[in-house]
C-alpha cells in the first residue's frame, strides 16, 4: 500500500513534496515515454532456480527482460559462454532470450543437463538471472528380488520394507493390493515417511498376499510397482503340535511374544536423535511404536508449547508437521508411546537452519545528474550469509572502476553522480543452503517533469464517499507535487486531504461543496508542469418506498412499489428480477414508473423479487418475497404498528426554529393518531435521541423551536392503537447559530478545604446548555458581614474555583454566571458559604462520671465556647478505656473505644463496661475539620458483677458409688469469688429427675469428689461461682457410675467425660428379662415338640428330598461319608458335640448340636403346615462356618444379647 501523508487543508495551498527516495523510481510504462527515455536491462521472468524438464519434451529455458533500448541476450552454461549458433537444437524465442531446446526430434535431455545464466544487456548495463540448474526426470524401474513369504504370531509387530528407487523429483509411495485398492490404514497400521509399511501388532485378517508398494512420479506421470509380499498371521490356537514339531521358533518372523506388552519404538531408533530443517519449510517429525494393545502417540515440546496455528498431526498423530518454521522452532521436541502397560519417549533436538533470505533487496534507484544515493543489500540467514557485488555481470573487485560509488559491506553509496554512472548491480547472498541474487541498476536521468494523467478529466463520485484524483508524472530530479482548488487557488474549508506518494489526492468523504476545479503541478529544476482536473459530487440514489413482503391468494392481483429517488443530473434506469434473474417473459407482468405488477397469480409465481436502480455511478436494490397461497375466505384484517415514517426534509429554516416534513408508512389497519418528533445533538451527545415534539396523525409537517449552537438531526415515530412504530432515518443535520447562555450552572456551594481558603464548585453547564461556543464561568465573592466589593474571575470550563488567604471559618457570599463567546447570561443567584474550618482550640471542662452499675456509667461535661469550635459543631467524642481488672492484676494492652455524641449535647451513657475494673476517659470536641484537644483524663472505678460460667467442668474416676468432678474458674470472675455451688440429682430410665443435692465448695478449690453414690446411676451436675454481687452463670453434665468391674469397661479416664451406655441399663429392666425368659420358653417348647415327633414318626424323609433336589447349596452339609443316610431313633442319642468356651469378651455360649432345627431351617425360614407337620427339611441350610479366634458361630447369651440391644 503507498505510503500516505495528511496535510490539513487551509488558506495555503496543498503541497505534496515527495522526499529523496532509495527505493526505486520506476519509469512508468507509457508508450509515448518510452520513446525517449532510456533504462537500463530489468529481468522480467526467468526459470526456477532448480529446473526439472520433461525427458519426452522439449526443453524451454525462460528469460524475458525490458528496457531502453532493448536489451540483447546471451547465455552461459556450466561457467563458459554458450553459443547456439553451433547447436542446431538449441534457438532462442524472438524479441526475448528464451532458449529452446528441441530434442523431440533428434536428441537426449540427458546431453542438456548443466548450469545455465541468462544475460540481458543495452548500454545502460547488463542484468543476469539466476543460475538454473536444469536436469530431467528421472522414474527408475525397481530392482528385480525375491520376497520371501513373512509368517508371524498373532500380536507380533511387523515392518514391510519399501524402499523404492532413487527418482529425480522422489517419487510418492503408497500401497495397494493386486486390485489397485488402497490399504486400509488406522493406529495399529501405517505407512512411514520412508515409505515403510509399519504394523504395531498383527492380527489374523491381515493375512494377505498381496501387499504392494507403488511409487509414482509425478513429473513423468508414470507408477512403479514393487514386487507382492505375502503376509500369514497364526494364531496360538493353529499352533498345534504337528507344526511345533516341524517348525522351529526362528522360522517365524520376529523374536517378540505375541503376549501383551508395552511400547517399543519402530522408528526413530534409540532415546534421542537430531533433525535439521530449512527456514519456510515444513518440519515433519515421525514416532511410530509397536506394542499390545496398540500405542497411542502423544507430541510435546519440552521447552516451550507447540505453535497453534502451525501445528498439524498427520498419519493418526504419528507424524508432527510444523509449517513455516522459523528459527523460534529449534528445541527439543518428545513423542511418547503410551498403552495400558506402559509408556516410552524419545526426543528429536531440532535444528533450524536459513537459507539467505532478504531484509532489504537492493532496489532500482533513477537520479539526476550530481544527485547522491545509496543501494542497500540486506540478508539473513542460518550461518549468516556473504554479501558480494556484481555491476552489470562482473565482479565488482575487477569491474571499471566507477569514482562516484564507494562499497560499504553491504551498501554501495554514490555521490555527484553522472550520466555514466548508469549500471546494473547485482547483489548475491549466499550460504551453504543456497544463495540469493537481485538486480538493481542506477539510471541517471536528467528529464524535466512530465504529467501522464490525461488533461481535463472528469471525475463523478457520489456524496459521501471517498474522490481520488490521479497525477501520474515523471520527472529527474524528482519533482515535487502541488494541488490547487480554483482558478486562484481556493483553499477548502475545514477538511483533511490525503495525499499520495503517486500524486494522487484523495478527499476520504466528498461533500457536494467539493466540486470544481482541481490543479495538479509538478516542478523540479529542469521545468514544471501542469493539468487541471473536475471534479462533480453527485446525491446517492435511494429507494425512499421499497416493496413489501406480500400473501395473495392464487388468481389474484399483487403490486410491488418502488419509488427511487435520485440526483437530478443522473438517469436511473429500474429494473426488476425474480430469484436474481430476469422477469418472465409473461404479459400478465407489468412494469411502469414505480410499480410491478402481477395479475391473475399463480403458484410459481412464488419468489423473492427484487428492485434494482442503477446510475453510472451507483445501484441499489431492495427485496420482497411473494407467498402464494390457496384460495380462502376472506381474512380479517391484520392490525399492527405503523411503519416508520421515511423521506425526512427540512426547510425554512431559521435561527431558532425550522419545518420539518416526511412521509408516513402504512398504517397497517389502523389509523395514525399521533407523531413523534425526537432530536440527536450530533456536537455534544452523539448517540442520544431526546423529545422534540408530537403532532396529530393528520400533519406531515411540524414547526420545531431550536436552541443556539446545537447539531440537530431528527427523526419521526407513527403511533396508533397498536403502538409506537421503529423511528424513521435520521434527517440531515442542521447547526443553529451560537447565543449568550439562558442559565447559570446550579448546586453552587462555598466550602473551604484548608483553614485559609475557599472552594467555590458548582454543576457546569451540558453542551446543550452553552448555546455557543468558548463557555466560561464569571466566579465571584466577599465577606458576608463586610462592606468589601465582590471580587471577579472568569474561569474555563471547570466546575471548581479556590480562592486562597481567607480568614478561618468566615461566611462568604458566593455566585457563578455563565458566558461563552457571544455574552453573559442572566444575573445569578446569591449563595451562603463559610472559608475553611480549623481544629477546635478548647477542650470540654468539668467532666464528671457517674457510675450507674458495674457496666454503664453517665458522663457529663461543660460546652465549649463557639468561638473556639472554628468551624461547624458536629458534636462530642468520648475516649474511653480499661486501665486494669481489679480481679486481675497483670496489665494488659489498652484498648482505647470511641463513643460520639452529635449536636450539642453535654452528656452521654457509656455501656458495656467490665464489672470490678479501672477505667479512665477523656472528651474531645469535634468540628468538620477534626477533632480538639483532649480533656484531663478522667478515672472511676466499676462495682463486682456476677462471674461468668466456669471455663470447664469434666467428671473423671468413676466407680461404683462415687464420681470425681474437675472444672476451671470463670473466665470473667468480674469480681472476688467467695465460693462455687454444686447441685446434682440422678436420672431413671425414664429421663426422669430425682432430688437435688446441694453442696457449697470454697473458692479456692476446682476438684471435688463425691461419694456413696448409687450403683449404675446416671446424675446431673449444676456448677456455678458466686460473688459479693451474686451468683453467675451454671455449667452442666452429666455422667454415670459403674455397675461392677466384670459387667462392662470402665470409661477411659483420659476421654474427658464419663460416659456410661445405656445398654448397661437395659439389663437391669424388669421387662426385658420378662422377655428373654419368654424366649427361652418358647425354644424349649419347640424343641419338645420336635423330640416327640421324632420318637413317632421314625425317620425323617430327607434322603428321598435330597436325592430328588440334588440341591447343591445342600451337599457340604452332609456327613464324612458324602451322605446324610436316613436318620433313626439311634442318630438322636449321639451325645451331643461340645464347643463352648468362655472367650476373653465375657460372652457365653450354649452348647453345639449338629442337629439344631435352626441349622434346618426351624429357626428362620422354617415352616408348618395347618397339621404342625414340619415343611422345610433344611431347605435353607447352608454349612455352619468354624469359630475363628475368640468368636462362637452360636446363638449369644443374655448378657451378649442385652449388650447388643439398640
Amino acid at each position: 500500500m503507498p505510503r500516505r501523508t495528511c496535510v490539513p487543508a487551509g488558506p495555503v495551498t496543498l503541497i505534496l513534496l515527495l522526499c529523496r527516495m532509495i527505493c526505486a523510481l520506476e519509469v512508468p510504462l507509457d508508450p509515448k515515454l518510452l520513446e525517449d527515455l532510456v533504462q537500463p536491462p530489468t529481468i522480467t521472468q526467468q526459470s526456477p532456480k532448480d529446473f526439472i524438464i520433461d525427458p519426452r519434451e522439449n526443453i524451454i529455458i525462460q528469460c524475458e527482460a525490458k528496457g531502453k533500448p532493448p536489451p540483447s541476450f546471451s547465455w552461459t552454461r556450466n561457467g563458459t559462454h554458450f553459443d547456439i549458433d553451433k547447436d542446431p537444437l538449441v534457438s532462442m524465442k524472438a524479441g526475448s532470450g528464451t532458449l529452446i531446446i528441441n530434442i523431440m526430434s533428434d536428441g537426449k535431455a540427458e546431453s542438456y543437463e548443466g548450469v545455465y545464466q541468462c544475460t540481458a544487456r543495452n548500454e545502460r548495463g547488463a542484468a543476469v538471472s539466476n543460475n538454473i540448474v536444469v536436469r530431467p526426470s528421472r522414474s527408475p524401474l525397481w530392482t528385480k528380488e525375491k520376497l520371501e513369504p513373512i509368517t508371524l504370531r498373532n500380536g507380533q509387530s511387523l515392518v514391510l520394507p519399501c524402499r523404492p528407487p532413487v527418482g529425480l523429483p522422489p517419487p510418492i509411495i503408497f500401497w495397494m493390493d493386486n486390485s489397485f485398492q488402497r490399504l486400509p490404514q488406522s493406529e495399529r497400521v501405517s505407512q512411514g515417511l520412508n515409505g515403510d509399511l509399519y504394523f504395531s501388532n498383527v492380527l489374523p485378517e491381515d493375512s494377505r498376499e498381496d501387499y504392494i508398494c507403488y511409487a509414482r512420479f509425478n513429473h513423468t506421470q508414470t507408477i512403479q510397482q514393487k514386487q507382492p509380499i505375502s503376509v500369514r498371521v497364526i494364531s496360538v490356537d493353529e499352533l498345534n503340535d504337528t507344526i511345533a514339531a516341524n517348525l522351529s521358533d526362528t522360522e517365524f518372523y520376529g523374536a517378540k511374544s505375541s503376549r501383551e506388552r508395552p511400547p517399543t519404538f519402530l522408528t526413530p531408533e534409540g532415546n534421542a536423535s537430531n533433525k535439521e530443517e530449512l527456514r519456510g519449510n515444513v518440519l515433519s517429525l515421525e514416532c511410530i511404536a509397536e506394542g499390545l494393545p496398540t500405542p497411542i502417540i502423544y507430541w510435546i515440546k519440552e521447552d516451550g508449547t507447540l505453535p497453534a496455528n502451525r501445528t498439524f498431526y498427520r498419519n493418526f498423530k504419528k507424524t508432527l508437521q510444523i509449517t513455516h518454521v522459523s528459527e523460534a522452532d529449534s528445541g527439543s521436541y518428545q513423542c511418547i508411546a503410551k498403552n495400558t502397560l506402559g509408556a516410552i519417549h524419545h526426543t528429536i533436538a531440532v535444528t533450524v537452519r536459513a537459507a539467505p533470505y532478504w531484509i532489504m533487496a537492493p532496489q532500482n534507484l533513477v537520479l539526476s545528474p550530481g544527485e547522491d544515493g545509496t543501494l542497500i543489500c540486506r540478508a539473513n540467514g542460518d550461518p549468516k550469509p556473504r554479501i558480494s557485488w556484481l555491476t552489470n555481470g562482473v565482479p565488482i573487485e575487477i569491474a571499471p572502476d566507477d569514482p562516484s560509488r564507494k562499497i560499504d559491506g553491504d551498501t554501495i553509496i554514490f555521490s555527484n553522480v553522472q550520466e555514466r554512472s548508469s549500471a546494473v548491480y547485482q547483489c548475491n547472498a549466499s550460504n551453504e543452503y543456497g544463495y540469493l541474487l537481485a538486480n538493481a541498476f542506477v539510471n541517471v536521468l536528467a528529464e524535466p517533469p512530465r504529467i501522464l494523467t490525461s488533461a481535463n478529466t472528469l471525475y463523478q463520485v457520489i456524496a459521501n464517499r471517498p474522490a481520488l484524483l490521479d497525477c501520474a508524472f515523471f520527472g529527474s530530479p524528482l519533482p515535487t507535487i502541488e494541488w490547487f482548488k480554483g482558478a486562484k487557488g481556493s483553499a477548502l474549508r475545514e477538511d483533511i486531504y490525503v495525499l499520495h506518494d503517486n500524486g494522487t489526492l484523495e478527499i476520504p468523504v466528498a461533500q457536494k461543496d467539493s466540486t470544481g476545479t482541481y490543479t495538479c503541478v509538478a516542478r523540479n529544476k529542469l521545468g514544471m508542469a501542469k493539468n487541471e482536473v473536475r471534479l462533480e459530487v453527485k446525491d446517492p440514489t435511494r429507494i425512499i418506498k421499497q416493496p413489501e413482503y406480500a400473501v395473495v391468494q392464487r388468481g389474484s392481483t399483487v403490486s410491488f412499489e418502488c419509488r427511487v429517488k435520485h440526483d437530478h443530473t443522473l438517469i436511473p434506469t429500474v429494473m426488476w428480477r425474480k430469484d436474481n434473474n430476469e422477469l418472465p417473459s409473461d404479459e400478465r407482468f407489468t412494469v411502469d414508473k414505480d410499480h410491478l405488477v402481477v395479475t391473475d397469480v399463480r403458484d410459481h409465481d412464488g419468489g423473492t423479487y427484487t428492485c434494482v436502480a442503477n446510475t453510472t455511478l451507483d445501484n441499489v436494490s431492495a427485496s420482497a418475497v411473494l407467498t402464494v397461497v390457496a384460495p380462502t375466505p376472506t381474512p380479517a384484517p391484520i392490525y399492527d404498528v405503523p411503519n416508520p415514517p421515511f423521506d425526512l426534509e427540512l426547510t425554512n429554516q431559521q435561527d431558532k426554529s425550522v419545518q420539518l416534513s416526511w412521509t408516513p408508512g402504512d398504517d397497517n389497519n389502523s389509523p395514525i393518531t399521533k407523531f413523534i418528533v425526537e432530536y440527536e445533538d450530533a456536537m455534544h451527545e452523539a448517540g442520544l435521541w431526546h423529545h422534540q415534539a408530537e403532532v396529530s396523525g393528520t400533519q406531515t409537517t411540524a414547526e420545531l423551536k431550536l436552541s443556539p449552537y446545537v447539531s440537530y438531526s431528527f427523526r419521526v415515530m407513527a403511533v396508533n392503537n397498536i403502538g409506537r412504530s421503529l423511528p424513521s432515518e435520521a434527517s440531515e443535520q442542521y447547526l443553529t447559530k451560537a447565543a449568550e447562555p439562558d442559565k447559570n450552572p446550579t448546586a453552587v456551594e462555598g466550602l473551604g478545604s484548608e483553614p485559609d481558603n475557599l472552594v467555590i464548585t458548582w454543576k457546569p453547564l451540558n453542551g446543550f446548555e452553552s448555546n455557543g461556543p468558548g463557555l466560561q464561568y464569571k466566579v465571584s465573592w466577599r465577606q458576608k458581614d463586610g462592606d468589601d466589593e465582590w471580587t471577579s474571575v472568569v474561569v474555563a470550563n471547570v466546575s471548581k474555583y479556590i480562592v486562597s488567604g481567607t480568614p478561618t471559618f468566615v461566611p462568604y457570599l458566593v455566585k457563578v454566571q455563565a458566558l461563552n463567546d457571544v455574552g453573559f447570561a442572566p444575573e445569578p443567584a446569591v449563595v451562603l458559604g463559610h472559608s475553611g474550618e480549623d481544629l477546635p482550640m478548647v477542650a470540654p471542662g468539668n467532666v464528671r462520671v457517674n457510675v450507674v452499675n458495674s457496666t454503664l456509667a453517665e458522663v457529663h461535661w461543660d460546652p465549649v465556647p463557639l468561638k473556639s469550635i472554628r468551624g461547624h459543631l458536629q458534636g462530642y467524642r468520648i475516649y474511653y478505656w480499661k486501665a486494669q481488672s481489679l480481679s486481675k492484676r497483670n496489665r494488659r494492652h489498652i484498648e482505647k473505644k470511641i463513643l460520639t455524641f452529635q449536636g450539642s449535647k453535654t452528656h452521654g451513657m457509656v455501656p458495656g463496661l467490665e464489672p470490678f475494673s479501672h477505667y479512665s476517659l477523656n472528651v474531645r470536641v469535634v468540628n468538620g475539620k477534626g477533632e480538639g484537644p483532649a480533656s484531663p483524663d478522667r478515672g472511676f472505678h466499676t462495682p463486682e458483677g456476677v462471674p461468668s460460667a466456669p471455663s470447664s467442668l469434666k467428671i473423671i474416676n468413676p466407680t461404683l458409688d462415687s464420681l470425681t468432678l474437675e472444672w476451671d474458674p470463670p473466665s470473667h470472675p468480674n469480681g472476688i469469688l467467695t465460693e462455687y455451688t454444686l447441685k446434682f440429682q440422678p436420672i431413671n430410665s425414664t429421663h426422669e429427675l430425682g432430688p437435688l443435692v446441694d453442696l457449697k465448695i470454697p473458692a479456692n478449690k476446682t476438684r471435688w469428689t463425691l461419694k456413696n453414690l448409687n450403683y449404675s446411676t446416671r446424675y446431673k451436675f449444676y456448677l456455678y461461682a458466686q460473688t459479693s454481687a451474686g451468683s453467675g452463670s451454671q455449667i452442666t453434665e452429666e455422667a454415670v457410675t459403674t455397675v461392677d468391674e466384670a459387667g462392662i469397661l470402665l470409661p477411659d479416664v483420659g476421654a474427658g467425660k464419663a460416659m456410661a451406655s445405656r445398654q448397661v441399663d437395659i439389663a437391669t429392666q424388669g421387662w426385658f428379662i420378662g422377655l428373654m425368659c419368654a424366649v427361652a420358653l418358647l425354644i424349649l417348647i419347640l424343641l419338645i415338640v420336635c423330640f416327640i415327633r421324632r420318637n413317632k414318626g421314625g425317620k425323617y424323609p430327607v434322603k428321598e428330598k435330597e436325592d430328588a433336589h440334588a440341591d447343591p447349596e445342600i451337599q457340604p452339609m452332609k456327613e464324612d461319608d458324602g451322605t446324610f443316610g436316613e436318620y433313626s431313633d439311634a442318630e438322636d442319642h449321639k451325645p451331643l458335640k461340645k464347643g463352648s468356651r468362655t472367650p476373653s469378651d465375657r460372652t457365653v455360649k450354649k452348647e453345639d448340636s449338629d442337629d439344631s432345627l435352626v441349622d434346618y431351617g426351624e429357626g428362620v425360614n422354617g415352616q408348618f403346615n395347618e397339621d404342625g407337620s414340619f415343611i422345610g427339611q433344611y431347605s435353607g441350610k447352608k454349612e455352619k462356618e468354624p469359630a475363628e479366634g475368640n468368636e462362637s458361630s452360636e446363638a449369644p447369651s443374655p448378657v451378649n444379647a442385652m449388650n447388643s440391644f439398640v
